[in-house]
């Protein structure tokens, strides 16, 4: 080392011996370091400096961010804090130091850090941007659409203050807002895969599917190995019914993620829609040993227990945060009643078109409007149907809250003073239960919709009947059990059925006998199959009539036929109809065989409401044990089989034996308007009584409480006293 090298040195060691700017020199230097990604030697010379100048905020500052970086956030705090004292007016060490605090979970100081930094300089981006983010972390979207909307003012060629903008907008149910932002932000940065990903998403939630699809196109084309845009690229061809495509693309999301349960999981679901069946069961009883957050709706159609069922229903309610959730409703923020009626909300997707709103319908006119106020909560798009004009009139008052985020609905039902809050979507598809978990309503109820439990804390009852859920069920649902004296299941005596076509134009033969399943495919099993296909080589000139779901089930269904020695061409395959057509074909048929482990639902009403007798085999669960209530509650205990032993049997003594069949047949046609399934009358009295006695436990101050509602205690005359 030369004598010009020495002195170099000496001065390095003793760097802040000399000039009084020193420190500030030396602070500029390394800043520069840091940019330049020396973060070691920035790190040394911030210490130094420190050392001699522990008062210095801008290297109290910078350090801190260093340290943040590192992961040592507690010293990053303690380092930010340092700054702040120091200087007050360090708009952006408060900045700084509410970024360490969110990381370290201290929500309300790192707002107020955010804040201070904005009241000491009003045009600083960073800190709207950090207030926002702080926002979201607190689940108030309103409040942080504001913060981001700042920060893109600021600076217009934001594209992350955009995107964080659109994703606020989002989560406060302004989508159509959100896909501008996105929209704002691709302009900007177009070669964003999670950009195409969350326009994708909101063009999704908007309903414009195909838009949705060419986003999603983008953002795997920006980086093939993008698993959520493949993922949601399958729920749109789901929709479609391009089943084929779906099942292609989640083939690949396996093939990236081979440890990821949820795909495995959504394929063996998918393949029960197209009935593909080949090593199917064995998968499935592996996932279901898997300590994963599935969707409960699907387990409910797996071969799954009761205890498994509420396992998954319970994982599900915690990831969405149920456990967490803030309560609007509490003794403190009970309503003053401005009358004595009961006010009751139903609140659902399913206002349109759907099965859910075929069945209730009536009901909901037939409730008594000197004890009961019903008000409708829809989250469906109207689609102009006939059914959904019959329901918006059928309410007290209807409201729409597509577009209103989940905690300002929930907010909204509360401020409507709604007693009893009715839920008829639970986990199916576009389920909006965090609603619920706000508990806007001091009773909460899941209904009809969702055949299982929802495993939560946010809904005291689940309504069902004897039969399909007795008592002893009782530890395998989060909610109490509430037994209505028939049939769990409303009904619309107002259903038209159309004059039936020919057997001709139905597909049918001239002659034979004919079985019938209108279940969705995705029912249908391997154990059930093998059944129908020995009752078809038992019963010569029979045939199989079945729903044509799908363009590939047809192909599978047939080819396993022909495993089994069957002719393929003696399934039927018909095709979807409008309800009272499809009910008109029902005439043809002449029994309808049930499916296990999900049986019939509506479509098992459907049937006997056309006249045609319906053979069950009931399950251990509330999803396999529908059918078997429907025909108790219509007087036909006799097709409830309890094995598929017996419940084969039954199937080819029916088939066999024209005068027991016919005489059922007559007893069903008979029965139709007045046994208890369909007399809409006593059922809605039934469950009026339910829901008053729900009330009266609130109002006495007890917790949920299992209970059954006695046969004719829904008498007007007894509800009256």
């Amino acid at each position: 080392m030369n004598r010009k090298q020495r002195r170099a040195a000496a001065k390095q060691e003793q760097p802040l011996q000399g000039a009084r700017n020193a420190p500030n020199v030396l602070f500029v230097h390394a800043t520069s370091l840091q940019n330049a990604g020396k973060h070691e030697e920035a790190e040394q010379l911030y210490r130094s400096i420190l050392a001699a100048y522990p008062d210095h905020p801008g290297c109290l500052n910078h350090l801190g961010v260093l340290t943040r970086a590192q992961g040592n956030l507690e010293e990053a705090a303690a380092l930010l804090r340092r700054a702040v004292a120091v200087k007050p007016d360090y708009a952006q060490a408060f900045v700084n130091l509410g970024g360490v605090l969110r990381m370290l979970g201290h929500l309300d100081e790192a707002m107020s850090a955010c804040r201070k930094a904005i009241t000491l300089k009003p045009d600083l981006a960073d800190a709207f941007t950090n207030l926002g983010n702080l926002l979201m972390d607190a689940k108030r979207p309103g409040e942080a659409v504001l913060a981001f909307q700042r920060t893109v003012e600021l600076e217009p060629n934001n594209a992350r203050g955009f995107a964080r903008l659109g994703v606020a907008l989002a989560e406060d149910m302004r989508i159509g807002e959100a896909s501008l932002a996105y929209e704002r932000a691709l302009e900007i940065e177009p070669n964003s895969k999670h950009l195409h990903f969350h326009l994708g998403n909101a063009l999704a939630s908007l309903g414009r599917d195909a838009p949705a699809l060419e986003a999603f196109k983008r953002a795997v084309a920006l980086d093939p190995s993008y698993a959520p845009a493949y993922h949601n690229m399958v729920a749109i061809l789901q929709r479609w019914g391009m089943l084929a495509e779906a099942m292609m693309i989640t083939r690949k999301l396996i093939d990236l993620r081979p440890d990821h349960a949820l795909h495995r999981f959504n394929y063996c679901h998918q393949r029960h829609h197209i009935c593909s069946w080949d090593g199917l069961a064995e998968d499935e009883a592996d996932l279901l040993t898997a300590e994963e957050d599935f969707v409960p709706f699907i387990v409910l159609t797996m071969d799954s227990t009761p205890a498994q069922q509420l396992h998954y229903a319970n994982r599900w309610a915690n990831a969405l945060g149920a456990e967490g959730a803030a309560r609007l409703w509490t003794p403190a923020t009970a309503r003053a009643r401005d009358n004595d009626r009961i006010r009751i909300g139903y609140l659902s997707n399913d206002y349109q078109k759907h099965a859910t709103a075929f069945l209730i319908a009536e009901l909901l006119e037939r409730h008594d409007r000197d004890r009961f106020e019903v008000i409708g909560y829809s989250y469906s798009p109207d689609d102009g149907s006939d059914i959904r004009r019959r329901l918006t009139s059928a309410f007290d008052r209807f409201v729409d809250i597509r577009e209103t985020p989940d905690a300002v609905a929930a907010r909204q039902i509360h401020a409507d003073g709604v007693d009893i809050l009715i839920d008829l979507k639970g986990y199916t598809l576009g389920g909006r239960n965090q609603i619920l978990m706000w508990r806007p309503a001091p009773v909460q109820v899941n209904y009809l919709g969702y055949p299982g439990t929802m495993g939560g804390n946010f809904v005291d009852y689940i309504v069902a009947d004897p039969f399909i859920a007795p008592f002893d069920h009782q530890p395998f649902y989060a909610e109490r059990i509430v037994h209505l004296p028939n049939s769990y299941q409303p009904n619309d005596t107002r259903r038209e059925i159309a004059t039936p076509p020919s057997r001709e134009e139905c597909g049918l033969p001239p002659s034979g006998f004919v079985f019938c399943s209108f279940n969705n495919t995705y029912k249908i099993t391997p154990p059930v199959f093998d059944i129908w296909m020995r009752l078809l080589k038992a019963v010569p000139g029979s045939v199989l009539w079945l729903l044509e779901a799908n363009r590939l089930v047809k192909d599978n269904l047939m080819q396993e036929a022909a495993k089994r020695g069957v002719d393929p061409y003696r399934l039927v395959f018909a095709p979807k109809l409008q309800i009272a057509e499809h009910l008109g074909r029902h005439a043809h048929a002449d029994l309808f065989l049930d499916t296990l482990p999900v049986n019939a639902h509506t479509t098992a009403s459907d049937a006997l409401w056309a006249g045609l007798p319906v053979l069950t085999c009931a399950g251990d669960t509330f999803i396999g044990r529908v059918a078997g209530s429907l025909l108790h509650a219509i007087g036909l205990p006799e097709l409830v089989t309890h094995s598929l032993e017996e419940y084969e049997t039954l199937a080819l003594r029916l088939a066999t034996d024209p005068d027991l069949l016919s005489g059922l047949r007559e007893r069903l046609v008979a029965n139709r308007l007045s046994a208890p399934l369909f007399d809409i009358g006593r059922y809605s009295r039934d469950l009026e009584a339910a829901y008053l006695r729900m009330w009266e436990i609130h109002q006495a101050g007890g917790a949920p409480a299992a209970f059954a509602v006695e046969d004719g205690a829904g008498q007007p005359s007894l509800l009256s006293a």
